[in-house]
């Protein structure tokens, strides 16, 4: 008996502290770890394949944020752990929620993949996309953030945050 009230006893002390943390976890997703090689590779090469579309239809270039990276990093990191693919994350929290609590003050627009092998299909799955098209050629953006994160799976899940 005296065994039992003790794993009882650290059960309501463990339960409450786990579901606390679980319950205050921000709208902008948990911190994801940080970028393997594999991933920051993949970052750069979207946001450098994302520039080139840019500039081939007359917009300047985007400068990389830090703080969109944590943005999309964390939902890329929310959607491969959950298996969800939606602009919808954590708690409900839309791109604006989740770029805010990263710290950035105006975002404008959020583009999302999953599964694509290469920055070069992922960007070109975009360009072939009206409202991604869009997004990646809005010449008032002028930051970007990318999360390219592999889920345990090895699927790819991208996403693609953009400020003014």
């Amino acid at each position: 008996m005296r065994s039992y009230l003790r794993r009882f006893a650290l059960a309501a002390l463990i339960v409450p502290a786990a579901a606390g943390i679980v319950m205050t976890a921000s709208p902008a997703e948990a911190a994801p770890a940080r970028a393997k090689a594999a991933e920051q590779s993949l970052q750069a090469d979207i946001i450098r394949l994302t520039n080139e579309q840019r500039a081939d239809h007359g917009c300047a270039a985007l400068t990389v944020n830090d703080k969109l990276t944590d943005a999309a990093r964390g939902h890329s990191a929310w959607m491969g752990a959950t298996g969800q693919f939606s602009h919808t994350g954590r708690g409900g929290s839309n791109f604006v929620a989740r770029s805010k609590a990263a710290g950035y003050a105006r975002p404008s627009a959020e583009n999302i993949a999953w599964g694509y092998r290469s920055a070069g299909e992922v960007v070109d799955a975009w360009m072939h996309s009206p409202g991604h098209r869009a997004n990646i050629l809005n010449c008032r953006s002028t930051t970007v953030g990318v999360g390219a994160v592999y889920s345990q799976s090895g699927a790819p899940y991208y996403t693609q945050e953009f400020g003014y």
